[in-house]
């Protein structure tokens, strides 16, 4: 005889009784029985149908948002934080989970002091604070000794409070009421609660539909019920608010609705059905928050985000047993403050503040991520909308707790941050980028024009030569802030060598991180070789690279090969940068930098011009005395030199001190002069002068001679895209 396999089956709920129900009774609670009529005494009809209204534009968005997401993605346990987590990162996810769990806590204890003012009201016991403590921590302890019996029974009892619900609704509508007033009060008057105060005690009441959700790892089809049963909820509780708000305006007198909280069973028509609705109503969402608040925190844990020990279950529905515990612990915090309306506010500002990030994490989906595909389709600015509500509305009731709550958030996402917890996953964040990054170079490359302002977008070769950081950090500061730098590291290999997967190419460095270089290193058979191949084929359209970067090569073995590479980049039209860097001044105090011009250097010396601007902006040259010495070869008076010069450097806004060197009669070589002025300057800047290739070696001979006796230099050769500055003054003379 063979043994029987028994195969225990999960047990999943439909979209009635797993999001529905719950959102519904949660929605139809303690606000809707117990301040409703509160509000309108307070707001007047026409000021609660517009709170009505605004706070369920915000319930609509954000169930509209939440539902069109888990239509598209598998959502698993923790329902809104496993949506945020999996759509933009466990650290905005995590931090948003955290708020939203900590506002799920708190609404128990709303829930159950609401309870506590009706059945210590009706049956006569007594209405202090710690009456209202007592009564809502026993019903806290008997809520969660029946959430820790099963969810199934508790989902079950659902259905009863529903069916009272529904029954205590009929009472009221058919109920009389002694206390009509002689006219309806519309708006709010003098002495009534700032609608602000008023708008925050009735938010909660939306909050419910979010408990649906929370049960989402319990759904049999997650992505069909909770747009089915969100949207319901969301629906029927609108037309339920609206119609009792109308009702109660034309029966009861303002002075009534601000005073007694406990109208409703007085007006009905059977006052034990409204009492068994209050009950009911206040319990069930208790429940509700007692059923989700507990997979939330589970589903953070299994995730890393909260402590391990919480992500702990029992049972083959995994229960999360630990969790319900520290809910528990939150929710008895809540009720030992004892006042409803400071948890109503309290609760509101969570629930807005995650809210609004639902919002935009559907917003951002929807307009960057290429695999957003959601069988629940609705327009992009539905998140949008939704996102500005909730912070329009948080700015309007509380700036302080706004920024509070900002802050709070801001502190987890940056230590989730630090925790380095990640997910197999991509979020959202990489999709923005690349979306605006494919926008922006659309436009720019459709916006190319020859006469905008030097950009430089530089290859670098850097080397791995001692100081090669210098290197780095100048080529940075040339950059400036916008420019994009990519280093590349070549490898010189064997013939038939097999080049680097492209995953390999990419390097990742504390040093290049810490510049925001990128860097990359590639097999090539010759220096000069792979520098040309890649000047040629790298970059893409919008940030082509137009500036060469690298060391000056004092060597004079390659010397030919160097220099049909310099002809092949200038033939390209990049600007050329070539730096020799002195091992023993470095760069001095980062204090002096010398250009030098001629009359020859009519392109150069825009581009040094340029450099200058990206020198002086950067905080290691911010204090930079910078001086343009002119060679006056033809003896043009000094004044006129000085004045034309003056003009051309005007732009740079900063003192430039220009200096004129009259050589007219000695003659001296250029480089002599440059040693005389220039021997204790921290850079020195210097145009490269056309050559043919057979001056290439006497070239490299002259200027390894100069370095030897000045500082470091910046060897400069501009490209056509910079204008020709007229140095030769002496038409002007």
């Amino acid at each position: 005889m063979k043994k029987t396999k028994l195969m225990t089956k999960t047990k999943k709920f439909r979209t009635f009784e797993g999001v529905f129900t719950p959102s519904i009774l949660t929605i139809l609670g303690v606000i809707m029985y117990m301040r409703l009529g509160w509000v309108v005494g307070n707001a007047g009809l026409f000021g609660t149908i517009i709170i009505i209204i605004i706070a369920h534009v915000i319930a609509v968005t954000t169930g509209l948002s939440i539902s069109s997401v888990a239509s598209d993605k598998k959502i698993g346990a923790g329902g809104i934080y496993y949506v945020l987590s999996r759509s933009m990162g466990i650290p905005f996810g995590g931090s948003i989970g955290i708020a939203l769990y900590v506002g799920t806590a708190f609404s128990i204890a709303l829930y159950l002091v609401g309870f506590a003012e009706s059945l210590n009201g009706y049956l006569g016991f007594g209405m202090s604070i710690n009456d209202i403590r007592l009564t809502g921590t026993l019903a806290l302890v008997a809520l969660t000794v029946l959430a820790l019996i099963s969810t199934s029974v508790a989902l079950k009892a659902q259905f009863f409070i529903l069916a009272a619900i529904v029954i205590s609704l009929i009472s009221i509508f058919l109920g009389t009421s002694e206390y009509t007033p002689e006219t309806v009060h519309l708006f709010s008057d003098e002495g009534s609660v700032p609608l602000e105060v008023v708008f925050a005690v009735f938010f909660p009441a939306v909050t419910g539909f979010t408990a649906g959700i929370a049960m989402s790892g319990d759904l049999k089809n997650s992505k069909k019920s909770i747009p089915l049963g969100t949207l319901s909820a969301i629906g029927v509780g609108l037309v339920i608010y609206l119609g009792l708000a109308i009702f109660i305006a034309f029966n009861v007198n303002s002075e009534v609705l601000k005073t007694d909280y406990n109208f409703l069973m007085k007006m009905a028509l059977f006052t034990p059905a409204v009492v068994a609705g209050i009950w009911g109503a206040t319990l069930s969402s208790a429940l509700g928050g007692l059923l989700g608040g507990p997979r939330i925190l589970q589903a953070m844990s299994i995730d890393k985000v909260t402590p391990k020990i919480f992500s702990k279950g029992k049972g083959v529905n995994n229960e999360p047993v630990n969790a319900l515990f520290m809910v528990f612990i939150i929710a008895e915090a809540g009720i030992l403050i004892g006042e409803l309306d400071v948890i109503a506010r309290v609760v509101s500002m969570f629930y807005l503040t995650a809210y609004g990030f639902i919002n935009i994490s559907y917003f951002l989906e929807s307009w960057a991520n290429p695999d957003f595909q959601p069988t629940f389709k609705i327009k992009r600015w539905i998140g949008l909308l939704g996102f500005i509500a909730c912070f329009a509305v948080m700015f309007k009731l509380d700036m302080m707790a706004m920024i509070g709550a900002f802050s709070i958030v801001a502190l987890l996402y940056f230590g989730l941050q630090r925790k380095e917890v990640k997910l197999q996953s991509n979020d959202v964040w990489r999709s923005v980028w690349e979306n605006v990054v494919n926008k922006g170079l659309k436009k720019i490359d459709a916006q190319i024009d020859k006469n905008t302002n030097w950009n430089p977008n530089i290859i670098l070769f850097s080397g791995q030569s001692e100081h090669q950081y210098y290197l780095l950090e100048l080529c940075k500061t040339v950059s400036g802030r916008t420019g994009i730098v990519t280093n590349f590291k070549l490898i010189v290999g064997k013939d038939n060598y097999k080049p680097f997967k492209k995953t390999e190419q990419i390097v990742r460095d504390n040093t290049f991180n810490h510049l925001g270089i990128f860097a990359r290193q590639i097999k090539v058979d010759n220096i000069y070789n792979g520098i040309t191949n890649i000047a040629t084929t790298f970059g893409f359209s919008g940030v082509e690279p137009n500036t060469i970067m690298m060391g000056w090569p004092k060597g004079l073995e390659n010397s030919v090969e160097y220099s049909q590479m310099t002809q092949t980049l200038l033939h390209l039209d990049y600007n050329l940068l070539y730096l020799d860097f002195d091992k023993k001044t470095k760069f001095g105090n980062y204090h002096t930098v010398d250009f030098w011009w001629r009359e020859t250097d009519s392109k150069n010396a825009e581009m040094m011009l340029n450099i200058a601007r990206f020198i002086i902006a950067s905080p290691r040259w911010n204090d930079t005395k910078i001086r343009v010495l002119f060679i006056n070869n033809n003896n043009v008076d000094v004044d006129v030199v000085h004045s034309k010069i003056s003009e051309l450097v005007e732009d740079l806004r900063v003192n430039v001190e220009i200096k004129i060197i009259n050589n007219a009669v000695e003659q001296q070589p250029f480089y002599s002069l440059i040693k005389q002025h220039s021997e204790f300057t921290d850079l020195t800047i210097i145009g490269i002068p056309n050559y043919k290739i057979e001056k290439q070696a006497e070239f490299v001979l002259k200027t390894n001679d100069l370095f030897e006796t000045i500082g470091s230099t910046l060897l400069v050769k501009a490209a056509n895209n910079f204008n020709i500055l007229d140095l030769d003054f002496i038409k002007d003379a």
